[in-house]
């Protein structure tokens, strides 16, 4: 039988930290959230709860609603979807160049104390909102069966020995394109010796990244007292697969083997399983304000809501050195879609949890003049360990969301 997850086993797994972490976690809608039932009509700390917050009032004072926010300089419905983590500006139609998400700007530089420096997650399919330095997309893992083995079932020996030589054959590789392109460089303009110079600093994190590969592939991999999970056929299971993978984040926190994940919900096109519901959950969410569809999409919606407060609950009674793994954990739940219906990008659905911020609240920005979203994940990165001065278009932090300990 497989050993809990015990706090003392954490230097085995990882590097033992001077105190409990701090992590990130993004939980990332395709198709919306309706705002009249979500954000709270009262602004501040006595607000009344919502509809979709109703099922999760026991855990207000761990979450911060947030209304009247978007990315500046972002539309194109659906296609936002690329903008949603990194706030790169972007317009319908328009070509836009992409940049770093707030995840991986996190794993870049902190990513480098645990096994996987991050872990990018989806439903279904391999699209995400994670986005690299140079804009591209990263593909995500939808299959909890497979992501479980990947952190929990250790490499045979040969598996660990074929991971080392890759690491060093990668190192290796690094080292010689290094050399015929510095050769280069004489013969080059300013601009393209800046440009060679950004591409010998990507080779250099990606040499020290080689490196503890090499050394994370000789370590042990961490056991839990839970089973292989099975993977769920039904691909409109939609809130099934949401429990799946929330439990695989958790322990995946919880055995500190990635602290900077993002889980794409993305959208299911057919029927979502649930009692009262009849037509496909995308189609819901373009209801036009059809009645029969919008009571129809609230018990979606709802039950989203729900599993994601269980998910919170799991993290808040998952103790660490100093507090739960919720104090330690900033879980945002949003989606580039502020009006499903009409693929508006603005007012977007945000809700904040854990991490350490003084919760309880509605934070409610002007409706028609939207505050920067950015702001918010500026906030989050300080909170979370990175002296970030700005990310994207961001104009300073999220007034209102103040850490409970400056």
């Amino acid at each position: 039988m497989a050993m809990p997850w015990l706090s003392a086993m954490r230097p085995a797994f990882a590097r033992a930290p001077t105190q409990s972490p701090r992590r990130f976690v993004a939980m990332t809608l395709g198709l919306g959230l309706v705002a009249d039932n979500l954000n709270p009509q009262e602004a501040g700390r006595g607000y009344a709860a919502s509809p979709y917050l109703a099922g999760i009032n026991d855990l207000r004072d761990m979450f911060t609603v947030v209304s009247g926010a978007s990315h500046p300089a972002v539309s194109g419905g659906h296609q936002a979807e690329a903008s949603l983590l990194t706030a790169a500006p972007m317009a319908a139609g328009a070509p836009s160049r992409n940049t770093i998400s707030i995840d991986q700007l996190l794993a870049k530089h902190l990513g480098h104390e645990t096994r996987f420096p991050s872990l990018v997650l989806a439903l279904a399919g391999s699209n995400s909102p994670a986005y690299t330095e140079n804009g591209s997309m990263i593909p995500a893992e939808s299959s909890p069966s497979r992501l479980f083995t990947r952190l929990f079932v250790s490499d045979s020996p040969k598996q660990q020995r074929v991971q080392a030589a890759r690491a060093r054959e990668g190192r290796s590789i690094m080292d010689a394109v290094a050399d015929d392109t510095r050769s280069l460089t004489r013969r080059l303009g300013q601009g393209d010796r800046d440009r060679l110079d950004a591409y010998f600093t990507s080779v250099r994190d990606l040499e020290k990244r080689l490196v503890e590969d090499e050394a994370w592939a000789q370590r042990p991999k961490p056991r839990v007292d839970q089973p292989k999970p099975v993977d769920i056929g039904n691909a409109n299971d939609f809130i099934a697969r949401q429990r799946v993978m929330s439990d695989m984040i958790r322990l995946a926190l919880a055995t500190d083997s990635s602290r900077y994940i993002v889980c794409h919900f993305g959208g299911s096109g057919g029927v979502v399983p649930l009692e009262g519901v009849e037509e496909g959950y995308h189609t819901l969410s373009h209801h036009g304000r059809d009645e029969e569809k919008l009571n129809q999409l609230k018990l979606v919606e709802t039950a989203i809501i729900n599993a994601w407060g269980d998910f919170l609950r799991s993290l808040q009674t998952a103790d660490e050195e100093t507090g739960s793994l919720l104090d330690h954990t900033s879980v945002l739940l949003t989606s580039n879609l502020g009006n499903a219906s009409s693929h508006d990008n603005r007012n977007m659905p945000v809700v904040l949890a854990g991490g350490g911020f003084r919760h309880g609240q509605h934070l409610a920005f002007d409706q028609k003049r939207n505050h920067p979203l950015p702001n918010l994940y500026l906030s989050v990165l300080r909170q979370t360990g990175l002296p970030a001065e700005k990310f994207a278009t961001s104009t300073g932090t999220m007034p209102g969301l103040e850490p409970t300990v400056s």
